[in-house]
């Protein structure tokens, strides 16, 4: 029989059988790092932005003798909650309230009214921009985003002095005028840079089953543009439902025309108003911008950003 020599199996030393100690990693320190720096700058974030706005409400919903004792506090006590202030800016000036219903609706008119203008005029103008091939094509393009770029401040007073001259001031529909000469240009660039990222062939597909420019525009563009036009719908009417010089220079004189910031600027500079009350205006005056940009959020998103990565 043959005996196989085995080498003996050695045992293992106290430095073989200690783990290894994991290197450190600069890619595994700032992996770590920014995933704590995400978090905290996300909560920072959210309470810059949410918490003047729970505030806002906390103090519109408090009783006002409450509030003046401790007006630091920032939670209400369950008791306490009252509507009233509510009630007191809804209600018409004859009613002994402010009369924010009515300037509610002459906001929304207005804006709906904006909307309705800028795109029947901004999408017909972008399309033509995008697609049609003429002389100092690039330089309009530029010239709209310039037009855009300069303040209000610097129109103010020409379309007050004109409008003036004309027996004009004060009537709603100079307001929608100026509106739609503001937000017309960034519309144009915006809607542009979407017609844009269509493909062409598209259009020329439809040309040769017997469409034409307008009936390809309408069937074939302007279904693949949704997103961008809804999107820019949202801008115009936020930009419109917010904005405060024009409707100061225009209907100051005639409060039944009153806008919702103009109403709101009223409250604040009143002393007789207490803090409960321009707060529930604060709030009435915020609350439709949020519910429709987080009720589109998507829309807005898709429409804001088509075109940078295509």
């Amino acid at each position: 029989m043959t005996v196989m020599n085995e080498t003996p199996i050695r045992p293992s030393t106290p430095a073989a059988r200690r783990p290894r100690k994991r290197q450190f990693s600069r890619d595994i320190a700032e992996t770590k790092l920014f995933r704590v720096l995400r978090w905290l700058v996300i909560i920072g974030l959210l309470v810059v932005t949410v918490f003047p706005f729970y505030y806002m409400i906390t103090l519109s919903v408090r009783d006002i003798g409450s509030l003046i004792a401790d007006p630091a506090r920032i939670w209400p006590n369950l008791a306490e909650i009252s509507f009233d202030a509510y009630t007191s800016v809804l209600a018409s000036v004859a009613d002994g309230g402010q009369g924010f219903t009515g300037f509610i609706i002459t906001s929304g008119l207005v804006a709906l009214g904006t909307v309705a203008l800028t795109l029947l005029i901004a999408i017909p103008g972008a399309y033509a921009v995008s697609r049609l091939q003429f002389f100092g094509r690039r330089q309009i393009s530029a010239l709209f985003l310039a037009v855009y770029l300069f303040p209000s401040i610097l129109l103010a007073v020409p379309l007050f002095v004109f409008f003036t001259k004309l027996g004009l001031r004060g009537a709603i529909g100079v307001l929608l005028v100026v509106y739609v000469s503001q937000t017309i240009a960034v519309s144009i660039f915006m809607l542009r840079n979407y017609f844009q990222t269509i493909p062409e062939s598209l259009e020329e597909a439809a040309a040769l089953d017997g469409l034409g420019r307008i009936g390809t525009m309408l069937r074939i563009s302007l279904p693949l543009a949704g997103p961008a036009i809804m999107s820019n719908a949202l801008f115009v009417f936020m930009i419109a439902w917010n904005e405060f010089l024009f409707a100061l220079l225009f209907l100051v004189e005639d409060r039944d025309k009153w806008t919702v910031s103009l109403g709101l600027a009223q409250l604040s500079g009143s002393l007789e108003v207490p803090t409960t009350v321009l707060m529930a205006g604060s709030v009435i005056l915020t609350l439709p911008i949020i519910i429709l940009f987080f009720g589109s959020e998507r829309l807005l998103s898709e429409g804001l950003t088509a075109g940078s990565d295509k």
